[in-house]
């Protein structure tokens, strides 16, 4: 009797991006908050961007290629965004008088802010400090967009705390990833549950039924 036939998935082991990814992030909303605040004066600006343009946006670039192989729509889409949010924000700065808003860049982060809240949905059920980090970076973009928009000083100085409080989360949740992936156990909360919990303790979809539903051996992605 001919034995049914079975569906094997081999991947390659790859470590989660999203450290990468969240460091980028810090870089570059701490550099344009010192700005936004008053720290750095705006003439700074320029570091600002070249911060967005040359370090930023090409580590989470990278980032999300890493996340798509790894098979993490959260990291994959939230990184790929990011990238590309970070890099018009660069551009527009680096080639905008210092100090000045633009109502074109403010109508694309308000835009792209609220594009940051699909992944953020996707991570919540699984892994809460990376849903938090990605929300944050929705708020922060559409907080900046306000400013941009209306140039008024209170949304500027909101924008500034706002992207503050995201460096804060950005590397406690790099911190903590980058822990568990070293050591293979949690050593800083990261607030998995459901599948992100049971993918720690090695309870992932192994069952034929459940592999069906993978990208990659279904029919359609």
């Amino acid at each position: 009797m001919t034995a049914p036939p079975a569906t094997r998935i081999v991947l390659r082991p790859l470590a989660t991006p999203l450290p990468l990814g969240f460091l980028a992030l810090a870089f570059a909303t701490t550099v344009f908050s010192a700005v936004q605040l008053g720290w750095i004066p705006p003439t700074e600006g320029r570091v600002a961007a070249f911060t967005a343009i040359a370090a930023t946006a090409p580590l989470q670039f990278a980032a999300s290629v890493w996340g798509f192989l790894a098979r993490d729509p959260v990291a994959a889409t939230g990184m790929g965004l990011l990238s590309g949010i970070w890099a018009v924000a660069g551009l527009t700065t680096l080639t905008s008088p210092p100090g000045t808003a633009s109502d074109g860049l403010g109508v694309f982060l308000i835009v792209g802010g609220l594009s940051m809240f699909v992944p953020a949905a996707a991570a919540v059920g699984s892994k809460i400090a990376p849903a938090a980090v990605m929300g944050l970076a929705g708020t922060r973009f559409i907080v900046t967009g306000g400013y941009e928009l209306t140039g008024s000083a209170a949304w500027k100085a909101t924008a500034g705390w706002v992207g503050v409080l995201l460096a804060a989360v950005a590397f406690y949740a790099a911190l903590a990833l980058e822990l568990e992936g070293a050591r293979e156990r949690t050593v800083l909360p990261v607030g998995r549950r459901g599948a992100g919990a049971a993918a720690m303790a090695g309870k992932g979809p192994l069952d034929p039924a459940d592999l069906v539903e993978e990208a990659g051996v279904r029919p359609q992605l």
